[in-house]
């Protein structure tokens, strides 16, 4: 598997989180092997929810736009089937 290209950027971050940061990577049953690989996952896994919440939005905002025309839809269905 080929590495993604990675960029070095410097970041500001609370002391607490930081240290908080430390216990896990030091940790013997650690999950991540340094603070670059939890930030990686951890913004990784931030971006994935945040766009997931905009296309969720996106599609709310599609069904109130149509609701009137897929209730009408909805309904001339069921009125259809009940004739079967």
């Amino acid at each position: 598997m080929i590495s993604p290209i990675m960029k070095t950027i410097a970041i500001s971050i609370e002391k607490e989180t930081l240290d908080r940061m430390d216990r896990l990577t030091a940790s013997k049953d650690r999950r991540f092997r340094n603070r670059s690989k939890m930030i990686q996952e951890a913004m990784r896994e931030y971006l994935s929810r945040i766009e997931r919440i905009e296309e969720e939005e996106r599609e709310r905002e599609i069904l109130r736009r149509h609701r009137g025309r897929l209730s009408r839809q909805a309904d001339a269905l069921v009125k259809e089937q009940s004739k079967a």
